[in-house]
């Protein structure tokens, strides 16, 4: 099990325990999760509302895609650790990482 914790855009941070063997994206487990997370596009990097942004443990993660990147750079309130939730896939790497929600919420 990977646990990391997700801090929503009231500033309260949750626990969040998933599999790491399922092959789910971080934006699949957030809105399985409850969290107010719109995803409009599916998980194709092409809205930008599942943006987070990494508090914690940024150097555990892989470098962004160009379409990542194309997005975020299209984004008024980015950070030097924002990413797309839907391009992030959970693995053990993801232990004790702290992210959260930038996107626009429900």
């Amino acid at each position: 099990m990977v646990n990391f914790e997700v801090e929503d855009y009231n500033g309260q941070r949750k626990t969040v325990e998933v599999p790491e063997d399922m092959g789910l994206s971080l934006m699949e487990v957030l809105k399985a999760s409850d969290y107010e997370v719109l995803a409009t596009c599916g998980g194709m990097a092409l809205c930008a509302t599942c943006h987070v942004e990494v508090l914690s443990g940024e150097e555990n993660l892989g470098e962004p895609n160009d379409a990542e990147l194309d997005m975020i750079d299209t984004l008024p309130n980015i950070t030097p650790t924002s990413r797309l939730a839907c391009q992030l896939k959970i693995s053990e790497e993801m232990n004790g990482m702290v992210f959260r929600l930038k996107g626009d919420g429900v």
